[in-house]
C-alpha cells in the first residue's frame, strides 16, 4: 500500500493537492494517463470536482481514503483526478454524458471511461454502504470490473452511443433577439416569479439568478415596466435579508438550500460575488434614480458596498488577483468539521459574545432560534427587517465580527481563474467610480494587470488559471476570453489609457480566429488547444456566463468604443447562436439576453473628456448613473488611441461628456445634472 503522497501533490490546483495523501493512485488528465490506460487494458475511473465542494469532501473521506477502496481502484482502473475549474472543457464533455446517462448531474462527478475516453458509466456522488437506493461505491466498482473483463463487447456498444449523443449537434440558432423578443423572455421570467419567497421558480435548492435580475432590470431601462421590476425587488430583497447573505461581514453563499432563502450551502464562490455584486449595484443605481431614499436604494447600496468590501477583505490574494472560493466546511469548537460552522449560532453564543441584553436584542433580529433554522440547534443570521436602532447594530455586528474571528476560518481555494477575475475586475471598475471608492478601482487594475502578465495576455499564451503568481498549465477557455477582455475594456473605461484597448482587441481577435463554428456560433475551446473526445459547445448560462454570453458581451462594449464593425458583427453572431436558447429557456441565457438589451439599446456611448480631478470625476459618475441597457463610458484626456476619446475636446477647459450613438454624438454637455 502506498505509504507516501501520490504525484498529485505536484499540481498546482488546491483540489487535486487535497487528494494528494490519498492512498489512489490518482493521475492527473493527460495523454500519459489515456496511454497508461490502453497498455494495461484497464478503464479509466474518472472524478471530476473542485475544492470547495462539500459533497467531494464527504465522498474523499469516506472511499478514498479507505485503503481496502483505493486497492481495488489501484488493481482495476487507471485513476484520474480533474479539477472541473482548472479544466472546465474536461468536466463539459464528461458532465454532458452523465446527464444524458442519468438525467442529472453534479459535483463529484463519476464516470467511468474507455482507454481511448469514450464514457460508459456515469453518476455523482456515491456512498461506502448502500443508502436511499444508491449502491455502494463498492459495489459500483466492483460491477464495473466485472463487465470491462467479462462483457467488454456490451461496455464498449454503450460507450459508442454515448459517442453518438455527444456528437450530436444542439443547435440553439435563431434570429436575432429584438425587442418582441426580450420581451417575451421578460415575460416568462416574470411568470415563474416565486411571489411568496422571491426567486425564478419556487423548487429548492434556489441559485441567485443573478444573469436574469440584470437582464430584468435593462428591460425595466427600456420599457418602464413595473412588473419587471417587481420581480427585482422582491428576489433581491429576499436574497439580501436571507440567510444566504452573511449578514457580518458581506458576500452571498453559493445557494440556498430552501426555498426562502433561509440556509444556504455556505461555500462562497468569486463568480457569484462578482455577478451579485454588479447586479446589486445596478439596482442600486435604477432604485436611485426612481427614489434616492427609498429603501430599496438604501438596501441595495448597503449590499454593494459590503460585497465589494468582501472581495477586497476575503477574497484577494497576496499577488493582488481574486481567489476563487472559500469553503463551506470548517472545524466547530470541538475540532469536529460541519458545513457551516464558522457562520452560524446559537442563543448561548450570542448571549456570551454581546451579554444578556444585547443578546436578546440580537436573536430576535437575526432570526436565531431555540431549536435552530439550520442544524444541531444552530442558526444561520438572517435580517429580515432593518434595525430600529442602527447604530446599535453597527455595534453588535462590530462584536460579532470580533468573537467569528475566534473560530477557525474556512479554508479557501486560493487558485486565480482567469474568467472569474474578470468578472470581478468589470464590476469592482464601475463600482469605483459609481460608489466613490477609488479603492476598488485599484484593487480592479491590480487583478488586470496579473490577468495581462502572468495569465500571458501580453505574451501571447493566455492561460486560464494561476496560483502564488505562477502560470497554470492549462490554455483558457472561451469564457476566460470574454470575461478578461471585457474587463479590459472596463479598466480602459476609469484609466483612458489605451494599453487596456490593446489587450482587449488582442483577446477578442483570438476568439474570433480560433473559437469561431463554421456553422455558426463558437466553440468553447481553441481549434488550436488540445483535442478532447468532443470539443464542448454550449451557449446556456449556468452558475456562471457561458463563453458565448461573455463574448457577447465583451465584443458589444469593444465595438462601442471602438466603432468597428467586425465586433459588432462578432456579438450578434454569438447572440444569433443563442437566440433559441434566449427565448425557450430564459433562465439559462441571461446573460446573452443582458447583451442583447444592449445591442437593442445601441448601446450609449459616452465619452468623458477633461483634465483628471474632482470635475471630470463628477461627470464620469453622472454618466454610469445612466440607466441606458449597457452604456459604454471611458472617461481620460482626448487621445486618438482610443477612437471613443479621439476628437472629443473639453468644451471651455471643463469636464465634457458626449453621449454618442454609432459614434454620432449629441451636444456635448459641461453639467453633470444636465447629463
Amino acid at each position: 500500500m502506498k505509504d507516501m503522497p501520490n504525484r498529485l501533490a505536484a499540481s498546482s490546483s488546491p483540489y487535486l493537492q487535497q487528494h494528494a495523501d490519498n492512498p489512489v493512485d490518482w493521475w492527473e488528465w493527460g495523454p500519459q494517463a489515456l496511454a497508461l490506460a490502453e497498455s494495461l487494458d484497464r478503464p479509466i475511473l474518472l472524478s471530476v470536482g473542485y475544492a470547495a465542494c462539500h459533497w467531494c469532501h464527504v465522498m474523499a473521506h469516506e472511499s478514498f481514503e479507505d485503503p481496502a477502496t483505493a486497492a481495488f481502484m489501484n488493481d482495476h482502473f487507471v485513476n484520474v483526478k480533474v479539477d472541473r475549474e482548472e479544466r472546465p472543457d474536461v468536466d463539459a464533455v464528461y458532465m454532458r454524458a452523465t446527464q444524458a446517462m442519468t438525467g442529472q448531474g453534479g459535483w463529484p462527478m463519476t464516470a467511468v471511461l474507455t482507454p481511448d475516453g469514450r464514457p460508459f458509466f456515469a453518476g455523482t456522488y456515491f456512498p461506502p454502504e448502500p443508502r436511499q437506493g444508491m449502491p455502494a461505491f463498492t459495489q459500483v466498482l466492483q460491477g464495473l470490473a466485472e463487465a470491462w473483463e467479462n462483457r467488454r463487447d456490451e461496455v464498449l456498444d454503450v460507450g459508442s452511443q454515448v459517442l453518438d449523443h455527444l456528437n450530436e449537434r444542439i443547435d440553439a440558432r435563431g434570429g436575432a433577439l429584438g425587442a418582441d423578443a426580450l420581451d417575451a423572455a421578460a415575460d416568462a421570467l416574470v411568470g415563474q416569479h416565486d411571489e411568496e419567497a422571491g426567486g425564478i421558480g419556487a423548487a429548492s435548492p434556489k441559485f441567485p439568478p443573478s444573469m436574469a435580475l440584470e437582464f430584468l432590470l435593462r428591460r425595466h431601462a427600456r420599457s418602464g415596466d413595473d412588473a419587471t421590476l417587481a420581480v427585482v425587488r422582491s428576489t433581491a430583497g429576499a436574497m439580501a435579508r436571507g440567510g444566504i447573505y452573511d449578514q457580518l461581514a458581506g458576500g452571498f453563499a453559493r445557494y440556498s438550500v430552501d426555498r426562502f432563502w433561509r440556509v444556504p450551502h455556505f461555500e462562497k464562490m468569486l463568480y457569484d460575488n462578482a455577478l451579485l455584486l454588479r447586479f446589486y449595484l445596478h439596482w442600486w443605481r435604477t432604485e436611485r434614480a426612481l427614489d434616492p431614499s427609498s429603501e430599496h436604494a438604501a438596501l441595495a447600496e448597503r449590499v454593494a458596498r459590503e460585497t465589494a468590501d468582501f472581495l477586497l477583505a476575503e477574497m484577494r490574494t497576496p499577488e493582488g488577483a481574486f481567489a476563487s472560493a472559500l469553503d463551506a466546511d470548517s472545524p466547530d469548537a470541538r475540532g469536529q468539521v460541519h458545513e457551516g460552522a464558522y457562520y452560524v449560532w446559537n442563543p448561548n453564543e450570542l448571549m456570551k459574545a454581546l451579554g444578556t441584553t444585547d443578546g436578546a436584542w440580537a436573536v430576535q433580529l437575526l432570526g436565531v432560534t431555540g431549536p435552530g433554522t439550520f442544524e444541531r440547534g444552530y442558526s444561520t443570521l438572517q435580517l429580515l427587517r432593518d434595525p430600529d436602532d442602527p447604530a446599535r447594530w453597527a455595534d453588535v455586528r462590530a462584536r460579532l465580527l470580533d468573537a467569528r474571528a475566534e473560530r477557525v476560518r474556512p479554508a479557501r481555494d486560493d487558485k486565480v481563474v482567469a474568467a472569474w477575475n474578470g468578472l470581478a475586475v468589470t464590476t469592482l471598475a464601475e463600482a469605483s467610480v459609481l460608489l466613490s471608492e477609488p479603492r476598488y478601482g485599484a484593487a480592479a487594475r491590480e487583478a488586470a494587470e496579473l490577468l495581462a502578465t502572468v495569465h500571458g495576455v501580453d505574451d501571447g499564451r493566455f492561460v486560464r488559471t494561476s496560483r502564488d503568481g505562477r502560470a497554470g498549465g492549462h490554455d483558457a477557455v472561451l469564457e476566460d476570453h470574454g470575461c478578461v477582455a471585457e474587463a479590459f475594456v472596463a479598466l480602459l473605461g476609469i484609466t483612458g489609457e489605451a494599453v487596456w484597448l490593446q489587450r482587449a482587441e488582442r483577446l477578442l481577435g483570438r476568439a474570433l480566429e480560433h473559437f469561431a463554428d463554421p456553422e455558426g456560433g463558437f466553440f468553447d475551446t481553441a481549434a488550436d488547444g488540445e483535442q478532447l473526445l468532443v470539443r464542448p459547445q454550449d451557449a446556456s448560462d449556468n452558475a456562471h456566463p457561458s463563453g458565448t454570453s461573455a463574448l457577447a458581451n465583451a465584443l458589444v462594449a469593444l465595438a462601442a468604443v471602438t466603432g468597428e464593425q467586425r465586433w459588432r458583427a462578432g456579438a450578434e453572431e454569438a447572440l444569433a447562436s443563442a437566440a433559441r436558447l434566449s427565448t425557450a429557456a430564459p433562465r439559462f441565457a441571461g446573460w446573452s439576453l443582458t447583451a442583447a438589451e444592449a445591442v437593442l439599446a445601441g448601446p450609449e456611448e459616452i465619452a468623458v473628456v477633461g483634465h483628471d480631478g474632482p470635475e471630470r470625476d463628477a461627470m464620469h459618475r453622472a454618466a454610469l448613473a445612466r440607466t441606458s441597457p449597457g452604456a459604454v463610458v471611458v472617461a481620460g484626456e482626448p487621445t486618438d488611441a482610443v477612437p471613443l476619446l479621439a476628437g472629443r475636446v473639453a468644451v471651455d477647459g471643463h469636464a465634457t461628456a458626449y453621449v454618442c450613438r454609432d459614434f454620432v454624438c449629441s451636444l456635448p454637455v459641461t453639467d453633470p445634472g444636465a447629463l
